[in-house]
């Protein structure tokens, strides 16, 4: 009987071995076919999962596609430093994931592995989603992405991309041509399950961030001396937002933000309509060169688009608001409205313009106050960017 009993313990032993291996197998994300080199960090990553070393320095030499069911997971630290020009980025595919895993004080940085780093030496980053977008009216359309040439935009609008946070995205905006341009960062169509916060994008030669449609949510961004415009959204992006800090520097710049609902139907649906709680936005001063800053607008409002901003810190600007179209003047004081608006250095607080080119009044648009903190301590640099962000 003992012997049966030892014999019995043995087998349970055995096999629940089997089992906690088993669980433990299931569990990983399987790997992934394709082979690192640090040296020439570029390619497909066409299945798996591909987790970098953050003791490695990376050099992206050509373009990093994430593809469809792969997924790329970057510890905190890790460094990947780009050359090539318009021919190195990284972008997610439809389906790919990318988990970008900074923290405060040791943030992901993507930069330049030009010795003297400028503006333009790499693309940036690219993520393409399954959301709406309104290319076509009714948001059930897909589109090419303008760069990356890859598929954005559909009807799932939870769709997930995966999980970004504390990211530095510096001199990127790579251009084809004086219209085609890489961004810091440019969301195709990217959905509400996406993860999108802490993330810097730092003088790059064309915007900080773009939105082409999409319901992606963001939270703590910094668009910083970008050469361009700070934030830009078209293509019927809806999303909510909380705390950007954007700022002209450098000597180069066009707007704080520039929002459009969609260049080649003002009326397409679904109709851009973000929220965006605590927004400071700084620019050149109100005198600044028109011959450098041309605009010289703190947020321009055209071609039919929607947007809800509260506790707006602007500081430094010709125009605070210029809004431009019949489409888009028809929303303001409703759907198109910031409400707890602080002025500072700012000539023209309002500016409409139809769309035959006449003047419109505009001031319902904003409700001002003297106490708009914007993104937290008005002009001056946040707090909560402190430690994993640059330049401030």
């Amino acid at each position: 009987m003992k012997n049966s009993i030892v014999k019995l313990f043995g087998l349970l032993a055995i096999t629940g071995s089997l089992f906690t291996a088993c669980s433990s197998d299931d569990d990983k994300k399987p790997t992934s076919s394709f082979v690192v080199n640090p040296l020439d960090f570029k390619g497909n990553i066409n299945d798996g999962e591909v987790v970098l070393d953050a003791n490695t320095v990376y050099q992206l030499n050509g373009a990093l596609v994430i593809r469809d069911g792969a997924s790329l997971t970057i510890p905190a630290g890790t460094v990947i430093k780009a050359t090539g020009g318009t021919a190195a980025y990284i972008a997610v595919a439809q389906g790919g994931k990318i988990f970008v895993n900074g923290t405060a004080t040791n943030p992901v940085i993507m930069t330049s592995g030009v010795a003297t780093p400028a503006p333009g030496n790499w693309g940036g980053l690219v993520i393409c989603g399954k959301a709406p977008i309104n290319t076509v009216s009714g948001g059930t359309s897909t589109a090419q992405s303008e760069v990356a040439d890859l598929t954005y935009g559909g009807t799932i609008a939870n769709d997930n991309s995966g999980s970004i946070r504390y990211l530095r995205l510096e001199y990127t905006g790579a251009n084809f041509s004086a219209a085609k341009e890489f961004n810091g960062a440019s969301l195709f169509g990217v959905g509400s399950g996406t993860v999108f916060e802490y993330v810097q994008a730092f003088h790059g030669s064309d915007d900080g961030f773009e939105f082409f449609g999409g319901t992606v949510n963001t939270s703590n961004l910094v668009s910083f001396g970008n050469e361009d415009d700070q934030f830009d959204w078209t293509e019927g992006w809806n999303g909510t937002n909380t705390n950007w800090y954007g700022k002209i520097s450098f000597g180069k710049g066009n707007r704080g933000i520039e929002a459009d609902n969609y260049e080649f139907g003002f009326a397409n649906t679904p109709i851009s309509n973000p929220t965006i709680n605590n927004l400071t936005l700084v620019g050149p001063g109100s005198t600044a060169s028109s011959t450098i800053y041309a605009e010289n607008d703190a947020i321009k409002f055209r071609r039919g688009t929607k947007a809800i901003l509260t506790n707006v810190n602007i500081t430094g600007f010709g125009d605070a608001f210029d809004v431009e179209h019949d489409e888009t003047i028809a929303f303001v004081g409703t759907t198109l409205k910031a409400t707890n608006v602080k002025y500072t250095d700012v000539t023209n607080k309002t500016k409409g313009r139809t769309t035959a080119g006449g003047s419109a009044t505009v001031t319902t648009i904003a409700d001002e106050t003297t106490t708009a903190t914007g993104a937290g301590n008005g002009a001056t640099a946040p707090t909560w960017a402190a430690g994993w962000s640059t330049g401030l």
